[in-house]
């Protein structure tokens, strides 16, 4: 079998790794939390699916206001009752119907088809090359608290409401940041200055466009170096069984509170 924590071949049979020394490798919960890497494309498309999934559920909580604005800012955008009910983040709704969990929740929700496509296709870039670096169990644990601390930050400041993938995505960018940064080198120092150049873009943008989460954004840069820090990069720290125990508890986590946000919704709803 292949090692689930470093991937290298050894017996099933080993009490222990002797590359890596992670004990029992083949037991039933160490190749649970393996992770292979040339799957990391069906873990995005994962992410991107639940996404998609929250958005349609946006939609049809309540048809009779959804915006079909010819603006492509504005077009197929759920109302605001929708997005309030399945946890939009911010200020005036953590004591409301999302309360503190729409932290987590308000990263899968978005405003319009243009707010998803645009939030799904950084993620189809960044992603990889946190896997890459880190290994896809850290880009789980950085992509969802990422997002979480980015929404905490907005609320600490008083955004009123906030929702989208967009503080998650900048936690990535706020990894990779840190890993360029560390690294050095040529590979380093040009992922580095390739990724200053989305911040840069990021809050270009943010400040001429009216209703972009600046907070959000730099709460999940801020939340993404950090993670990168504590958690580390392959080249300095292989990928821990612990790590992948963290992403476990992060993916059952969103799939819980997103089951408990469609389930209050359609609740609060009749």
């Amino acid at each position: 079998m292949l090692c689930p924590n470093c991937g290298r071949l050894i017996s099933i049979d080993e009490p222990h790794c002797h590359h890596c020394g992670i004990a029992r490798p083949g037991a039933w919960w160490n190749r649970l939390l393996g992770a292979n890497r040339s799957d990391s494309r069906q873990l995005i498309l994962w992410i991107i699916y639940l996404n998609g999934a929250m958005f349609v559920i946006s939609l049809l909580l309540d048809l009779r206001y959804i915006s079909i604005s010819p603006q492509p800012l504005s077009f197929l955008s759920p109302s605001i009752r929708s997005l309030v009910l399945l946890g939009a983040a911010g200020s005036g709704t953590t004591d409301g119907p999302g309360g503190w969990w729409s932290l987590l929740a308000a990263n899968y929700l978005h405003a319009g088809i243009l707010h998803i496509f645009f939030n799904m296709a950084a993620l189809w870039q960044l992603a990889p090359v946190v896997i890459r670096e880190y290994g896809p169990a850290r880009m789980v644990v950085i992509y969802t608290l990422g997002g979480v601390l980015g929404f905490a930050l907005s609320v600490l400041v008083g955004v009123r409401l906030t929702i989208g993938a967009s503080a998650a995505v900048c936690a990535l960018v706020g990894a990779i940041l840190y890993y360029g940064k560390s690294r050095g080198g040529t590979y380093g120092t040009a992922l580095y200055k390739q990724v200053g150049v989305w911040v840069v873009f990021l809050f270009v943008f943010g400040f001429l466009v009216p209703g972009i989460n600046n907070w959000g954004h730099g709460g999940g840069i801020a939340a993404g170096l950090l993670l990168g820090f504590l958690l580390g990069y392959q080249e300095r720290r292989p990928e821990r069984l612990w790590h992948k125990w963290m992403a476990a508890i992060c993916a059952v986590s969103t799939l819980l509170v997103l089951i408990w946000a469609v389930f209050s919704a359609l609740l609060q709803r009749v």
